[in-house]
């Protein structure tokens, strides 16, 4: 994998892959649907997957789900004219099935070995390669299928041949332990940032005791830690976007977030850089986090965070961070890395 920037990297795992410590986040790009991020334009989406590209970003985070397959299609557009020994890594995922009567609908969490190989195949199709460098269960089913019988069906779909590591996402330590008793998990991908801290009591250490790479989502705490975050910007969000109907984003939740950014503000100016870039480089700072997942929605948003690819906090920062998280009262899970 070559590209125009060389950016710092960090092993996956025990995979033979070397990542950046930032990846593109495609969620936003799939528009609208049940958990969109509301209105899309994919011109904005295209240009933002090769601004990151351009400035030394090496994998693509995706998901089947994500605009109910247009996601992939759009990930597959921006990189069509990117010659292939160039190209990023694209990771995505699977396990979670929509209503295509009813685009607002809640999908599925489906782990029926059937449905996984049928939609290996199709995100296949939709991404345009010969084989996905890292496939992922999206949630722990709630068909009735074992997380054994699910997990095992990945397994062989990477002895196959057409994916090249597999990787759980949203599960708990004691599910990957059971995972693991049948084949290595090679990645983990949970949500983690300075509000939603929980991970880090027990499944970041779990993965760095059985060389699990880490890849982190929502560093940003979908845009409340980015800097530009107000209680008038979140009242004005539209019904299509999740958020509007997210407890985190009203009332004195919303309010004891914005605490922990006006923390990140400080830390910002003293490095020089933006707060978007303090609340990533935040998560990269905890032993065990591999990488953050970074979405954008245009490319001047990826300029706002691209700095957290080589920027590494202190200590006192995230002291200084820690006792805000403390003082505020803001999510859950430990307040700083031990």
């Amino acid at each position: 994998m070559k590209s125009q920037v060389s950016l710092p990297v960090r092993q996956l795992g025990r995979t033979d892959m070397r990542i950046t410590r930032v990846g593109f986040g495609s969620w936003a790009v799939g528009g609208d649907w049940a958990v969109g991020w509301g209105s899309q334009d994919d011109r904005d989406s295209i240009a933002a997957i090769r601004r990151a590209v351009a400035l030394g970003v090496n994998w693509i985070d995706t998901a089947a789900i994500y605009g109910l397959g247009h996601s992939e299609e759009v990930v597959a557009a921006a990189l069509a004219t990117i010659p292939r020994s160039q190209r990023p890594y694209i990771f995505t995922k699977c396990g979670l099935i929509p209503d295509q009567a009813d685009r607002a609908a809640s999908p599925k969490m489906v782990g029926d070995p059937a449905s996984l190989r049928r939609e290996v195949d199709d995100s296949l199709r939709r991404l345009n390669v010969e084989r996905i460098d890292l496939y992922q269960m999206h949630w722990p089913a709630k068909d009735g299928t074992p997380l054994e019988l699910y997990w095992q069906t990945l397994l062989d779909l990477k002895k196959a041949g057409k994916v090249g590591a597999v990787g759980l996402s949203n599960h708990n330590a004691d599910q990957l332990t059971r995972a693991e008793a049948l084949g290595h998990v090679d990645t983990l991908q949970p949500p983690f940032s300075a509000i939603k801290r929980d991970v880090a009591a027990a499944e970041l250490p779990w993965c760095e005791q059985h060389e699990t790479g880490v890849i982190v989502y929502s560093p940003m705490q979908a845009g409340l830690l980015s800097g530009s975050f107000s209680v008038d910007r979140a009242a004005s969000l539209p019904a299509n976007d999740w958020r509007s109907r997210n407890a985190e984003f009203t009332g004195d939740a919303l309010r004891r977030n914005l605490v922990v950014a006006d923390a990140m503000r400080d830390i910002a100016e003293q490095h020089r850089t933006t707060v978007a870039a303090v609340a990533v480089a935040w998560t990269l700072a905890w032993s065990g986090v591999t990488g953050a997942i970074v979405g954008a929605r245009k490319p001047a948003q990826v300029d706002g965070w691209i700095a957290a690819a080589t920027l590494y906090l202190t200590e006192s920062d995230m002291a200084f961070i820690g006792a805000a998280i403390e003082r505020s009262g803001a999510g859950s899970g430990p307040h700083q890395p031990k």
